[in-house]
């Protein structure tokens, strides 16, 4: 007699706000990102907008949760790099692989109205978000 299967749970949207990243905060990015896919995202958006630096290592995980997102029908998009990182983005491409936003909103979520609540809007129920840290990358999940 097997176990009933219990449905996955699936978020719509997750943000990652990141500081560094890098080889040397790699495994505990990594981490991060780990955690997040297991929630089963329809969307990923790392919030840039903190981050002075980007390397190599950083670019090839971007390209792996990119990879794990696209065979769940997930979109991984980035946010708001300064000038620096986008011409790293540039030069690896990697802006025509992932949707990279220089605005102060968030991209929609797939099947959401385009006019989102802000998050952490205490005066709307449903947008106060949930955080938590791992080592150097802040997450946040809108729900």
């Amino acid at each position: 007699m097997s176990t009933p299967r219990r449905p996955e749970c699936t978020v719509p949207l997750v943000e990652v706000a990141i500081t560094e990243f890098d080889l040397a905060c790699l495994p505990e990015t990594g981490a991060v990102f780990d955690r997040l896919l297991a929630l089963h995202p329809t969307q990923v958006v790392i919030d840039l907008s903190g981050c002075r630096h980007i390397d190599a290592a950083a670019i090839g995980l971007l390209l792996d949760v990119h990879r794990q997102l696209v065979r769940t029908g997930g979109v991984l998009a980035l946010r708001n790099p300064n000038p620096r990182i986008a011409r790293i983005l540039q030069a690896a491409r990697l802006d025509q692989i992932l949707p990279v936003h220089t605005d102060n909103a968030a991209p929609p979520a797939p099947g959401t109205r385009t006019e989102a609540p802000p998050a952490g809007d205490p005066t709307l129920p449903g947008t106060a978000p949930r955080q938590s840290a791992y080592g150097r990358a802040a997450v946040t999940v809108r729900t």
